[in-house]
């Protein structure tokens, strides 16, 4: 089948997974940072990866083992088995932070896909091929950053087998700082540290933090998201590996942030916050306390983004 050749060049936002008490469940993407892919239509058949920018040559070009390409791989695959695609990404997000990169990636070149083949696919097709892609880089399929990703908002993840996914409504003055302390954390390894039981008591004590926390987003309650943002079971055995992490946390708090903890296996840690000042201040805060302790970082400050992928302008990316 004969295409002419289309580009299309696309953001994917970046996300926060676990949101503290919420491990594998809870998940919610930021307008900044983010990836970007051009994706063109080529008449040869099969993925092809022109070029990773941002990564320090650290992805490879293969898309068998790159989540781009696999994602690319398994939506052709579906529909539209005798196209042709080529991929150029624009790594945003750094490697082993804890922001969904390798979500990103995937998110981006499946919503421009879908997008340039005509939107053959439904949300939930898109969702089945993010969580393959995921299964590839991470070694688990888990849904916490490529859903929220693909769907913008503040998602919960029920159940995985059937999927079931809700949004959460998303309070107006809610503000997500983040800081980067340019420390890759494999997410494979960073999830190998986790406990395969934990006692009864500290169960009961994160379910109710998890259920506190879904009820203060539908309430509109930030007293209530800050006192259940408590995690016991992924913080505790993480957080040894983010430098001065519990001063960051203590930082934070002190500086007005609801709460504070590890996005995803780290090694960036979030701070939720209401109102932009607030954060504009927990973020100046978090980020002397490293400028004064000489560790190399970067930040970030964004609402929630309800939007999830967008298309960007194809003609500033060639200039």
């Amino acid at each position: 089948m004969k295409k002419h050749a289309q580009s299309i060049c696309v953001f994917a936002p970046a996300t926060v997974a676990n949101v503290s008490c919420g491990f594998d469940v809870f998940g919610f993407a930021v307008d900044e940072p983010g990836d970007e892919v051009i994706l063109t239509l080529r008449e040869e058949k099969g993925v092809f990866i022109k070029a990773i920018h941002g990564d320090g040559g650290k992805l490879s070009l293969d898309p068998d083992k790159n989540t781009a390409g696999v994602a690319a791989q398994s939506f052709l695959k579906a529909f539209a088995s005798d196209a042709g695609v080529e991929i150029e990404l624009f790594k945003g997000l750094p490697i082993g932070s804890g922001l969904g990169s390798s979500a990103a990636s995937a998110a981006a070149v499946l919503f421009g896909l879908n997008r340039l083949l005509g939107h053959p696919a439904d949300g939930k097709d898109l969702l089945h091929f993010g969580l393959q892609a995921e299964k590839v880089a991470c070694g688990s399929a888990h849904g916490d950053n490529v859903i929220p990703s693909l769907l913008g908002g503040f998602v919960l993840i029920r159940s995985y087998d059937p999927l079931e996914i809700y949004h959460f409504p998303i309070p107006e003055e809610l503000f997500c700082t983040l800081i980067y302390p340019n420390i890759e954390i494999e997410t494979r390894n960073a999830r190998e540290l986790l406990p395969t039981s934990i006692p009864l008591q500290t169960a009961i004590r994160q379910w109710a933090n998890t259920a506190g926390f879904a009820a203060g987003l539908c309430l509109s309650d930030y007293q209530l998201l800050s006192r259940s943002m408590v995690d016991l079971v992924a913080e505790p055995v993480r957080a040894q590996y983010i430098p001065k992490f519990y001063e960051l946390k203590d930082t934070a708090q002190k500086a007005g942030a609801l709460g504070s903890s590890i996005s995803g296996s780290g090694s960036t840690v979030f701070a939720l916050c209401r109102g932009k000042d607030t954060a504009k201040r927990v973020c100046d805060a978090m980020s002397s306390l490293y400028q004064n302790a000489s560790i190399s970082f970067k930040s970030w400050i964004s609402p929630i983004n309800s939007e999830g992928p967008r298309i960007v302008n194809l003609e500033s990316k060639n200039q």
